[in-house]
């Protein structure tokens, strides 16, 4: 009765690690298609780092301490135009702010869990983790463990960003006079792959059609102040119209 009691107690304790286990290995492997479309951005912005005045370091540093695609390309396109340091902040921290709408969504699914925890999700969370996470999150299922499945999806979004870094960095010190080869319309493609996707509702069109018209209008302000402007208009616009169709609705 002792020995079937004794082999019953790490039973027990295997059983939870084997559950986090296996929502971490599913949050990376649904991400997968995620992973094949973040990795030609990747691979970009380390090809147009150097090009950008941007040294490899610097590019390395910017992937693995800001990790945020969209705003890595705006801070390239400003630092190359010779945009000052407290624009280009305030610029990326701008664009930014829509992850302050996704916390707010999974908010009510990882408030009980520590400090630690909110910490680090929130540092990893990205578009391709929030579109993922967000439908685990909504499945009826009663896991404890749903966190270490964005764990999972943000590991994986992370460290495949950080691999394509590299081998863009690498593919631009290997290719002689890369900025005469007219990269810059691949940053504007990347722009528009990573926009188009997500104008799925009232609210995101909006949002970037306010953006590109303040854009254009402000186009000859100095220091670049015109993008700054335009990433105002779209957030304020695009928050705006989300509060409205909420009240709507409810």
């Amino acid at each position: 009765m002792a020995a079937n009691e004794q082999s019953a107690v790490p039973e027990a304790q295997v059983a939870p690690t084997n559950l986090k286990y296996a929502e971490l290995w599913h949050g990376a492997r649904d991400s997968l298609p995620m992973l094949l479309g973040a990795a030609p951005f990747g691979l970009i912005f380390g090809t147009l780092a150097s090009p950008s005045g941007l040294s490899a370091f610097g590019a390395m540093g910017m992937s693995l301490f800001v990790f945020a695609g969209s705003s890595q390309f705006i801070a390239l396109s400003l630092l190359a135009s010779g945009t000052g340091l407290a624009v280009i902040i305030l610029t990326t921290f701008i664009v930014n702010l829509r992850h302050a709408l996704y916390a707010a969504n999974l908010l009510p699914h990882l408030s009980s869990l520590p400090r630690r925890w909110r910490i680090m999700l929130a540092f990893w969370l990205t578009d391709e983790t929030f579109a993922v996470v967000q439908h685990r999150y909504g499945q009826a299922d009663d896991s404890p463990y749903k966190h270490w499945y964005q764990l999972g999806s943000s590991l994986a979004m992370y460290g495949n960003w950080q691999l394509w870094t590299i081998a863009g960095i690498l593919l631009g010190h290997a290719t002689p006079m890369l900025e005469h080869l007219g990269l810059e319309f691949a940053m504007a493609a990347t722009f528009t792959g990573i926009v188009v996707p997500m104008l799925k509702s009232r609210p995101t069109v909006a949002s970037a059609l306010a953006a590109a018209a303040v854009a254009l209008l402000a186009r000859d302000m100095p220091y670049k102040l015109g993008l700054l402007l335009a990433a105002v208009a779209g957030v304020v616009v695009g928050v705006g119209l989300e509060r409205l169709s909420r009240k709507a609705a409810a």
